[in-house]
């Protein structure tokens, strides 16, 4: 053998040590915590929320102008029984509004991991050390933030422009602290159903049939005692009413009752079920 054979030989040699050792130091390397995947997958969902003026702007505008319309189009609904005492429609419109755009970004948090599933990302992150579960907690709690900043946002503008008129600053941020969890627990269903089914139109046509019913046969627009009779035994047992009544009584300095009780109790079993469900979905191979 010549030595030019040898020595090409010899780096060949070098070559595949080098990489059995890259190989070996990769296996052994378990991966990092899954706090701190949690923290960095949830950094970079937000960067991607925030990234672009454009989505930021119209993510902000889209309640304000929801609220903006229900408030001017069923203003007469204020003098109504079970309305009047609230002292403008306003008063009894917005608390339900924060659980209905609570509602809408549980969505978006479906539809946001099925662009990820269909981007690629996700099948990249499944050749490393990352528990996917830490990716759906990770989208969670991004969406739950974007909600934050909606929901503020939303109550600056109603106060400013609307004479929204809750009780005291107190209140509203503890309303405000709950439909962010009611909107957290929310999209754990939603992401469910994104790791369930394998189609995006799929995906929204399924989540404005959940939606719309628990959104419009509930509190939210008009009093129960108002409603026929079989939307009223629907909107009874609706829990976004639960969620909707404890909102009001926090804004508006009203009796809770139980209601506070219920939705939480009713986010919990929601969020539960989801983290499940979806758990149980993401371990497929798509």
């Amino acid at each position: 053998m010549s030595r030019h054979a040898i020595r090409t030989r010899r780096r060949a040699d070098d070559t595949v040590v080098l990489y059995v050792n890259q190989l070996r130091i990769s296996t052994d390397w378990g991966g990092s915590s899954m706090a701190t995947q949690i923290r960095v997958l949830t950094g970079r969902s937000l960067r991607t929320a925030f990234g672009d003026y454009r989505l930021v702007f119209f993510g902000l505008l889209q309640p304000v102008v929801m609220l903006l319309l229900f408030s001017q189009v069923f203003s007469g609904i204020g003098t109504m029984p079970g309305v009047v005492e609230y002292q403008g429609y306003i008063n009894f419109l917005m608390p339900a509004t924060l659980v209905n755009i609570a509602m809408t970004t549980a969505m978006s948090s479906g539809v946001g991991m099925l662009t990820e599933i269909y981007t690629g990302f996700i099948g990249r992150l499944r050749s490393m050390p990352i528990s996917l579960f830490s990716l759906l907690v990770a989208r969670t709690l991004s969406d739950a933030v974007r909600l934050l900043v909606q929901l503020a946002v939303t109550v600056a503008a109603a106060v400013l422009f609307l004479d929204f008129t809750p009780a005291g600053v107190g209140g509203v941020v503890a309303a405000v602290l709950l439909t962010v969890v009611v909107g957290w627990g929310l999209g754990w269903i939603f992401v469910a159903l994104a790791t369930w089914q394998g189609k995006p139109e799929t995906m929204q046509a399924i989540s404005f049939i959940v939606m719309f019913p628990l959104m419009f046969a509930s509190s939210a627009y008009v009093p129960i005692q108002a409603m026929p009779g079989w939307i009223r035994t629907v909107s009874t047992v609706n829990p976004v009413t639960y969620a909707i009544d404890a909102t009001r009584a926090l804004c508006l300095d009203k009796p809770l009752g139980w209601s506070l009780a219920a939705a939480l109790g009713l986010v919990a079993v929601t969020a539960t079920l989801g983290a499940l469900l979806a758990a149980r979905n993401f371990r497929r191979t798509r």
